[in-house]
């Protein structure tokens, strides 16, 4: 069992009338002019935006408004939060949608306080910074944990190139969590934020090491209510009580709980971050895409943690006198699994043609740093190994 800190510092306010408390809670970690951080035109259309900032005008709370975050979010507009935080005196972050919005806004706060190009400190050209604005969310799409966690991932439109950066100093002040804000969305990004969430718990899950029987019964337990959950809500859209075990589901998976004791394994969202930053796919469809072919991969490393998989997570018969077998019939019932809810098991499912051998080879020098980078820790991955799986994957 490995040693470990553990440090989980965000505030949750879970609940159906959570956003009640926005002003207050800003005022708490000390934020008097806020950046209302935000996506596309759905925030507004919901009426969700106009609420935050009733909320904030009568709780006495200045504030700024930026738009525009997309999927896979930009450098481009994150700059741009910089220029007008700087220049509007904002001293506080909230962002106001999923895992997109809110990376953006922790750019935001790191750059800031910078007097070097944020994007340095993605490529890591620089030293962390030794302070940031604070940040917090309303989130309405759970999906990639950052509400909660000290992660944030960013795409550079000039040579597509997606990075992310994590400092405990990035987690989020406090969430605001209001399952009934997620029952709205389509089923194909429910179907996605899921898949993000279980693969967070997938990169902790599938380690060498087998001796932290708690973290790895947890992390079981979590994927197994996911699982269950996302057919209930794809079914019932506003079944609150479901989407409730997805909200909680998506910041349990990726606030650090789950891969405490253990080495974490980050090699599936790499080799992903060149597939959206290639081809702009949504993260969580693209992870799908990839890991079943990682999965069949790198397997013999722990032969035992996937046959505990298939057996534990996905129902699968143990095979005593197979065990080879029993593994890989739990990647085909996760296979199943991803088609059964609309994700795709390959790029070509994917992005809906077949891709090209130089669209490979440009993806894996990216995500290998032009062949000086590895990634993975269950089975450390070079450069034709990364080409490998992006192989495997084809479809």
């Amino acid at each position: 069992m490995k040693d470990f800190n553990y440090y989980a510092p965000t505030e949750v306010v879970f609940g159906e009338h959570s956003e009640e408390q926005v002003a207050a809670l800003v005022k708490k970690y000390g934020g008097t002019k806020v950046l209302v951080h935000f996506g596309g035109k759905s925030a507004e259309r919901s009426g969700l935006l106009d609420k935050i900032c009733g909320l904030l005008d009568e709780g006495g709370v200045a504030y700024v408004k930026l738009g525009g975050v997309v999927p896979n979010p930009r450098l481009s507009l994150a700059k741009k939060g910089i220029e007008l935080c700087r220049k509007e005196g904002v001293d506080f972050i909230l962002a106001i949608g999923g895992g997109s919005v809110i990376d953006s806004a922790k750019c935001i706060a790191y750059g800031v306080c910078m007097e070097d190009d944020v994007w340095d400190l993605y490529l890591g050209k620089v030293e962390a910074p030794k302070t940031m604005l604070p940040v917090a969310s309303v989130l309405t799409i759970p999906a990639a944990g950052s509400e909660m966690s000290e992660a944030s991932v960013i795409t550079n439109e000039d040579g597509d190139i997606k990075i992310g950066y994590s400092n405990n100093m990035s987690r989020p002040k406090f969430a605001i969590m209001n399952p009934r804000r997620t029952m709205t969305l389509p089923p194909y990004q429910t179907a996605a934020g899921v898949t993000d969430m279980m693969i967070h718990i997938f990169e902790r899950y599938f380690t060498k090491d087998d001796d932290m029987d708690l973290t790895t019964n947890l992390a079981e337990a979590t994927l197994r209510t996911i699982k269950d959950a996302v057919f209930a809500v794809l079914k019932n859209p506003e079944d609150y009580r479901y989407r409730a075990q997805i909200m909680w589901g998506g910041s349990v998976a990726h606030w650090g709980l789950l891969g405490k004791g253990v080495q974490e394994d980050w090699a599936t969202h790499q080799l992903e971050h060149e597939l959206s930053a290639m081809f702009d796919v949504t993260h969580g469809a693209g992870l799908a895409a990839v890991w079943p072919s990682w999965a069949r991969y790198v397997m013999h490393e722990n032969l035992s943690r996937f046959v505990r998989f298939a057996v534990n997570v996905m129902d699968v018969p143990n095979d005593f006198t197979d065990p080879e077998g029993t593994a890989l019939k739990g990647i085909e019932a996760m296979e199943r699994f991803y088609h059964a809810i609309g994700m795709p098991i390959n790029i070509k499912e994917l992005i809906g043609k077949d891709i090209t051998d130089e669209e490979i080879k440009e993806m894996t020098r990216k995500c290998s740093r032009d062949y000086e980078r590895t990634c993975g820790a269950l089975k450390v991955l070079d450069a034709k190994d990364m080409e490998a799986i992006y192989n495997m994957a084809r479809g």
